[in-house]
């Protein structure tokens, strides 16, 4: 992944935004993320969203704070993905996750997410999703 100073400066100014209602964006990432891919809703049943959320606000934030050198957050992240995996988690549903994200963030954001902080939130999460793919892939190998 490769971020410019502007990129990661644009993550860290609309996160700082988004995180004044964590709640309510994550409330909004999985209500997006229920209607654009239904078939995950089942992945989370009996899951306390409101602890998911929060779950996911604070790993985001974690990328966000390490987004200049993420190399300390790359393991944590391909663990993560080896644990979704055993979730029911597929490669294909990161690009449904990738999509509610960048939806979410419009919708809260609206022109605060420029086209240039939008594309730096598409490659961050890319980086994430890959390194959580390479975890799914390592666990599959290491299984089989």
């Amino acid at each position: 992944m490769s971020l410019s100073p502007d990129d990661i400066r644009d993550l860290r100014v609309t996160w700082a935004l988004v995180a004044k209602d964590a709640e309510g964006a994550t409330t909004a990432f999985y209500e997006e993320l229920f209607r654009i891919a239904p078939r995950l809703r089942p992945l989370f049943a009996g899951a306390d969203l409101k602890a998911q959320g929060r779950k996911l606000a604070s790993a985001i934030g974690l990328v966000v704070r390490h987004a200049d050198n993420l190399a300390p957050v790359l393991g944590p992240l391909r663990d993560m993905g080896a644990r979704h995996t055993g979730y029911g988690v597929r490669a294909a549903d990161y690009d449904a996750v990738g999509q509610a994200l960048i939806a979410t963030l419009q919708a809260g954001l609206g022109p605060a997410l420029t086209p240039r902080a939008r594309n730096a939130w598409i490659t961050a999460y890319s980086a994430v999703a890959g390194a959580m793919q390479a975890g799914a892939a390592d666990l599959a190998r290491e299984s089989a």
